[in-house]
């Protein structure tokens, strides 16, 4: 029977194998590296973007009542929105919020004017931030469940004050807030169908 081993015969490596081998060894630990580099990105990058939709969602402030108040000629002169923070949402700094208005006639976009330098009702491109409450006295932040605010926006001049008319009877407009995190909030409002009896400067409901 044929001896297929012999164990005084040792194989040899060649200098040229030896090199292949480390090379491939170098190949696969830089491959590992950049598959673990790129997977990091990749999850860092995912946090982020599920973080900024989370945001859009949460990030965002709630209507909880309305008024109109009543202008010249049967008209909506301006509107107050009384806002909180949505549950489950982080601050919300009112500086930084917007308002898109949009009516049949008229759209802009509106922005905060809490250095106090115009209309109590705000104007053709800012609305007016009023306290309500705010339990830490950071007026203009709503972090607290509890903060309250009024938002006034002046449709009369935004509609054209000019003639210092603002919303007709049966008017309906689109405000959009949206903060700075992309956290909007949408809200459709009608004007009373008819203001007998109402005089200038009266409340009435939205």
């Amino acid at each position: 029977m044929k001896q297929l081993f012999n164990e005084d015969e040792r194989g040899q490596v060649g200098i040229g194998t030896l090199i292949v081998f480390i090379a491939m060894v170098l190949v696969a630990a830089i491959a590992a590296g950049v598959l673990v580099n790129t997977a990091g990105f990749l999850q860092a990058t995912a946090e982020d973007a599920g973080q900024e939709s989370v945001d859009k969602v949460t990030n965002r402030v709630e209507v909880i009542n309305q008024h109109g108040t009543v202008g010249l000629n049967d008209t909506i002169s301006n509107m107050t929105l009384t806002v909180r923070l949505a549950a489950g949402s982080g601050a919300v700094d009112m500086d930084t919020t917007s308002i898109k208005y949009l009516s049949d006639n008229e759209v802009q976009t509106l922005t905060n004017s809490s250095d106090g330098m115009v209309d109590p009702a705000g104007n053709a491109t800012q609305f007016n931030l009023t306290e309500v409450t705010d339990d830490d006295g950071s007026f203009g932040v709503l972090n607290s469940g509890n903060d309250r605010y009024e938002v006034t926006i002046n449709a009369s001049d935004i509609e054209g004050g000019y003639d210092y008319n603002g919303l007709n009877t049966g008017d309906k407009i689109q405000l959009d807030i949206t903060s700075q995190t992309g956290g909007t909030t949408q809200v459709i409002l009608t004007m009373p169908q008819q203001l007998a009896g109402k005089n200038t400067g009266e409340p009435v409901k939205l």
